[in-house]
């Protein structure tokens, strides 16, 4: 097992050219955000734009949604109305999703598009549920990412979420091996394992991310590295890491434990991917 630390971290972002444009750094798609849970996809996606993805857009269940005020920068819209995929793209589903019929078409729709993938949350939840989904996984040629926290891994292994916390690097294993995915298992001491790479556990962090949204953070985060061309293993490292770091920051601002929000770490890892 490697410990994910800052002279550890497999790859970097390359600095921008004087020339460069939206275009040359991706997009990441967000899918989600059912009514009632849309800022778990609006956070996913601000924190995308943040980190640095050229293109950001949030394809939300509730219609009633259309704008970000907060973000206006994101493009929010329903999620078969999101435009043609840009070759550099990574697909995020599952933030705020909902387990409902809509929700099960919206994550079938993508399940096998030809483009990096990211499952999370409630789209985790509905693969657990459904053989068929869970087969159309396996078969992606795609990059895919899981990133469950322990009862979210327990529901795709048959196991409880005790037992998962039991063999942390055990069940990372086996994630990766049954679903032939990059696994990304929350909690702390986040563990990442790809197919035939080695056993990553993240060291940065803090009790302040126990808290609503974190997740959806991340999510984000690890979404707009791989829009900017980082490869997904490494993106999922360099991003597990950014994540706790951010918090990390937080902290030493006086932000927390208590109270911290997952908003507040955005723009810190944003802060973090363009060092003085």
């Amino acid at each position: 097992m490697r410990d994910i630390r800052l002279n550890t971290l497999p790859a970097r972002l390359a600095p921008r050219g004087v020339d460069c444009n939206k275009g040359d750094f991706g997009a990441v798609m967000v899918i989600g955000g059912a009514p009632g849970m849309v800022g778990a996809a609006l956070l996913a996606a601000r924190a995308a734009l943040f980190c640095g993805a050229g293109k950001v857009y949030a394809g939300v269940l509730d219609e009633r949604i259309g704008l970000d005020p907060a973000t206006p920068e994101l493009m929010v819209t329903r999620p078969d109305a999101l435009p043609p995929l840009p070759q550099t793209t990574c697909l995020v589903v599952g933030p705020g999703l909902g387990q409902s019929a809509a929700a099960r078409a919206a994550l079938l729709a993508v399940l096998d598009v030809d483009r990096p993938l990211l499952l999370d949350a409630d789209a985790l939840n509905l693969i657990a549920a459904d053989h068929a989904l869970r087969d159309q996984v396996r078969a992606r040629a795609a990059p895919t990412v899981l990133t469950p926290h322990p009862g979210e891994a327990g529901r795709l292994l048959g196991l409880s979420g005790a037992e998962v916390q039991s063999d942390r690097p055990g069940c990372a294993r086996r994630l990766c091996e049954a679903f032939h995915v990059v696994a990304v298992l929350k909690g702390a001491g986040t563990l990442v394992q790809a197919p035939g790479g080695e056993l990553w556990r993240n060291t940065s962090g803090n009790p302040g991310m126990a808290a609503p949204g974190m997740g959806d953070v991340l999510t984000g985060i690890i979404a707009a590295l791989i829009a900017q061309g980082m490869a997904v293993e490494a993106a999922a490292v360099v991003g597990a890491w950014l994540h706790g770091a951010a918090a990390d920051l937080a902290l030493a601002e006086g932000l927390g434990p208590r109270g911290l929000t997952a908003s507040e770490l955005i723009s810190r890892a944003r802060r973090l991917l363009n060092p003085a």
